[in-house]
């Protein structure tokens, strides 16, 4: 029974157990200088609050803006950082800012929504998708924003009846 116990982690389970997290904040990471730029289309397309910035101690004297190590920002209750990255940078990705990351944001007007991402700097990634192909709600169109990432823009899904569950 003791050589299961170590098998399946008996001890080091139950210290991994102890543990909870309280938040999840994904961080995107733009190429330097940018970050600044970034916050202020996050707060102009998508209404984001900026919360809190920590900057980077050692900025170089000819740049205008210190560099951001971190821009934290609400957004429809939840929380994002923006950071610039660097070449020095440990987080430096393999792929190129922005691959393999799209944000979902949910909202009952998708057209305006995508109008509004637009005129701060986005740009429209194919047509607004109605119905069963539309993924996370009933209606759903894309916007890359200036640093890379993807932002679906969703309506709400239905919610069916329970005669409709049933059926």
């Amino acid at each position: 029974m003791a050589q299961q116990e170590v098998q399946n982690g008996g001890a080091e389970k139950a210290a991994v157990d102890a543990v909870s997290f309280t938040a999840v904040k994904p961080q995107l990471l733009v190429e330097a200088p940018k970050a600044n730029d970034a916050v202020q289309f996050y707060k102009a397309a998508f209404g984001a609050e900026e919360v809190g910035r920590t900057t980077h101690p050692k900025r170089k004297a000819e740049q205008e803006l210190p560099l951001i190590l971190s821009a934290e920002l609400k957004l429809a209750g939840f929380t994002i950082l923006v950071s610039d990255l660097t070449a020095d940078d440990s987080a430096t990705p393999t792929k190129s800012v922005g691959n393999g990351v799209v944000f979902c944001l949910e909202t009952d007007d998708v057209e305006a929504a995508i109008n509004k991402a637009v005129n701060a700097g986005a740009v429209a990634e194919g047509e607004v998708v109605v119905g069963e192909g539309a993924g996370c709600g009933e209606r759903v169109g894309k916007v890359k924003d200036p640093y890379g990432f993807v932002w679906a823009i969703c309506s709400p899904e239905k919610k069916c009846s329970n005669a409709e569950a049933e059926a």
